[in-house]
């Protein structure tokens, strides 16, 4: 069978979160950086980020990462996070993803034991360093963008949990990271539901109480996710990323673990070399360790390295035609949630 027009994508995820890779056929984005083609993205057209990330063509539980050719002389390769509810400037789990399949697929050339990727993103330079062996990448770590706490031990009212405590950090993008017990639940597959559900509440609540802003990047103005976490025995870090508008993430989340690792750094119970391992809410893992500290826009920041490991599993051809019935897709409330009405 042969498309006039198509898009090409590169069926990957990363401890069980979908994100795959659009490699072809994608029209130009306008734009002097990513972080403009990104805004052009959300505020001026989205057809685009609709036609891969709803149904027919997607389901509830991905993302699709837009490859393009970086605008830094100092990347290899630029990409840009489309989601449901928006295109959004980084994603851990979505990072690593578009590293294993530039490598794989050979638009990076792999050098073995380890190759270095550069990626221009809308939330700055990311440098990756995977680990490869027989043309396959084993694992993948991420020297992400400066994080830091925004506010820490801050209490908001909600009528479902009464006054909660949460601290704002960003780590890519701006997340409410919020100890789980204070809403009653566990992060525990069977909890997905409800969790994702409460984590939508809390987003809701959080616009209307907390305003964010980005110190050095326009357009980074929002709180994207609230993250539930909880302390594991062994030391670990549970994590549960809730998405618009009812899914919950089903990696570790790097991006989070790198706001996690910011309040930790800000209360000082994380220095420079040290580490913790964040657990998903099926069991995968991320390794998130403090490899330097800086600042930005005046704020005390720490620099994360996100470790984990992603998989590419096939590649797939989507059709664009005139007749095309969804061509702006849609999504149901039977998968998405009773909040799905967020993505209209």
């Amino acid at each position: 069978m042969r498309f006039e027009k198509s898009l090409e994508l590169l069926l990957v995820h990363c401890q069980g979160e979908l994100g795959h890779v659009l490699v072809g056929g994608a029209p130009e984005i306008p734009g002097a950086t990513m972080l403009d083609k990104m805004n052009h993205i959300n505020t001026v057209d989205d057809s685009l980020r609709r036609f891969v990330t709803f149904e027919p063509r997607a389901n509830v539980a991905m993302s699709v990462n837009l490859l393009l050719p970086p605008i830094r002389s100092d990347a290899d390769a630029g990409f840009i996070v489309l989601q449901a509810d928006r295109a959004h400037p980084m994603s851990g789990s979505n990072c690593i993803c578009v590293v294993t399949a530039l490598l794989e697929s050979g638009r990076v050339q792999m050098q073995e034991p380890e190759t270095t990727v550069r990626l221009d993103t809308p939330a700055g330079l990311v440098v990756a360093h995977a680990r490869c062996k027989g043309g396959r990448c084993l694992s993948v770590s991420l020297d992400n963008v400066p994080s830091f706490a925004e506010l820490l031990d801050h209490e908001i009212d909600t009528p479902a949990w009464g006054r909660i405590k949460l601290d704002i950090a960003f780590g890519g993008v701006y997340y409410a990271l919020v100890d789980v017990h204070q809403i009653g639940l566990a992060i525990e597959p069977g909890n997905a539901r409800a969790l994702a559900e409460a984590g939508i509440k809390l987003k809701q609540l959080l616009a209307e109480q907390v305003e964010v802003r980005h110190p050095t990047l326009p357009g980074i103005d929002e709180i994207a996710y609230v993250m539930f976490r909880d302390s594991e025995a062994d030391g670990a870090i549970r994590t549960c990323t809730t998405l618009q508008p009812g899914r919950v993430d089903r990696s570790p989340c790097g991006t989070g673990s790198s706001a996690n690792l910011a309040s930790l750094h800000a209360r000082g119970t994380v220095s420079v070399g040290d580490s913790r391992t964040s657990r998903s809410i099926i069991g995968g893992e991320f390794q998130a360790q403090a490899i330097g500290e800086t600042e930005i826009g005046g704020r005390r920041a720490v620099l994360p390295r996100i470790t984990g490991r992603g998989y590419v599993y096939g590649r797939t051809e989507l059709r664009i035609a005139d007749d095309e019935p969804f061509a702006t897709g849609f999504a149901l409330s039977d998968t998405w949630g009773p909040q799905v009405d967020l993505l209209k």
